[in-house]
């Protein structure tokens, strides 16, 4: 374990690899939206049950997906995750084939279904991989593969599905090929060499209690750590406000008459790639983690007044501002969550990644707005998030009810 956390460059590239396919799994729901309208002619409401089929599954299946990786290990919980994906890509092909719009939903489920389980699992690994100081900076440098592979999924659909004309069949036999490779990385990942971590405190037999997992082995249930739960609204809002950027700004360009629209969201991805790479190269050596979040939440809220304060050409580059304050959110907030878990962290990431469905709440929220008063107006949905976030930061990441004397807050000194 010693030797892994000083050089984590091995388990790191497998785990990017991961962050990848994960990134495009969940890109692919934007390129459907427009897709399946002509595909299955349905309307455009009916277009974003693709999002409601996906999200839905954060929620359903976010707790038994942490039962699932306490009781298998990480690596079989990758693998059962992948295998899963690769059977709703599969399943994707077949819809198509027999034109089922209600079977293309449930399809997305089942993917939403292996996301969920993907998304706990190689998080929790990346926070435990290292130093707790340093997870930010792990998780933004997987952020960056995992963002960029959401915004190539587009790019690398249309070399197949042509939006200008839309052909069913032409989703069989990629998304059949899709399914049968990730099948394959799947079953490869059991004989990765990744190696089979634990968080600190994380055995539960009574000899291997010690200091650092005082706090949560004086607990019974995880439902009695508030800041964990604190934590999954953080995630929910962080999610939301993501989603609003990144999936609003080409709609606000088509809105404001601008030319090729639809390549406005590699500006918010650019964004967040760059707030990625800040928190790799300065977290922890110049600022800690809880640090960057208060940072990324007040620029937050500055740029989310700014937008409805300039000109509307000028704030469409606002907007893709934004993508540099959420960058560090998600790598901020998982760790602070996590913080102190012991037996409880596989639990934990699960539960912390039902906050997901932000991403499905709040752009509905937003889309409501719009159509009240003007996109630009809009964008004030995000503020209450940036002020939630910029609560847990200070203080409700901090909070520890009923922790013993031992446990101490590193970064304060301050025994609770």
């Amino acid at each position: 374990m010693n030797d892994i956390q000083k050089t984590p460059v091995l388990p790191m590239l497998i785990i990017g690899s991961m962050y990848v396919i994960l990134g495009f799994s969940v890109g692919i729901n934007a390129y459907f939206i427009p897709f399946v309208q002509e595909a299955f002619t349905v309307s455009t409401a009916a277009s974003y049950l693709i999002m409601t089929a996906t999200f839905s599954a954060y929620v359903l299946f976010g707790v038994p997906s942490g039962s699932v990786l306490k009781a298998l290990g990480y690596k079989k919980g990758i693998s059962i995750a992948f295998i899963t994906i690769a059977a709703g890509f599969a399943l994707i092909g077949y819809a198509a084939s027999i034109v089922s719009f209600a079977l293309f939903l449930f399809a997305l489920f089942i993917i939403g279904t292996g996301q969920t389980l993907l998304t706990g699992a190689i998080n929790s690994y990346v926070t435990i991989l290292g130093p707790a100081e340093s997870a930010a900076s792990r998780i933004s440098t997987m952020g960056i593969a995992d963002k960029l592979a959401l915004a190539g999924a587009s790019l690398i659909l249309g070399i197949f599905l042509d939006l200008g004309n839309v052909q069913l069949g032409d989703a069989i036999v990629p998304f059949y090929i899709i399914g049968a490779m990730l099948t394959a990385i799947g079953i490869l990942s059991l004989y990765s060499p990744l190696p089979e971590l634990k968080a600190p405190g994380e055995h539960e037999s009574e000899d291997e209690i010690n200091e650092v997992s005082v706090y949560a082995n004086s607990k019974t249930s995880i439902l009695q750590i508030p800041h964990v739960l604190l934590g999954v609204v953080a995630i929910f809002f962080d999610v939301g406000v993501e989603i609003i950027a990144l999936g609003s700004i080409n709609d606000y360009a088509k809105v404001l008459n601008l030319p090729s629209p639809e390549n406005y969201v590699w500006l918010t991805t650019f964004g967040m790639v760059a707030g990625y790479l800040l928190g790799v190269f300065f977290i922890p050596k110049l600022v800690s983690q809880r640090m960057a979040l208060v940072l990324c939440a007040v620029s937050g809220m500055f740029i989310t007044v700014s937008i409805t304060m300039v000109p509307p050409a000028i704030s469409i580059y606002l907007v893709a501002a934004l993508g540099l304050s959420n960058s560090l959110l998600w790598p901020a907030i998982f760790p602070l969550a996590l913080a102190d878990l012991g037996k409880f962290t596989k639990t934990g990431s699960s539960i912390l990644v039902m906050g997901i469905i932000g991403g499905a709440v709040l752009p509905l929220l937003f889309g409501y707005a719009a159509d009240l008063y003007s996109h630009q107006m809009a964008y004030l949905v995000c503020l209450p998030s940036y002020f939630y976030i910029l609560y847990f930061a200070v203080k409700g990441s901090r909070i520890r009810t009923g922790a013993p004397v031992e446990n101490i807050f590193p970064e304060t000194g301050i025994r609770v």
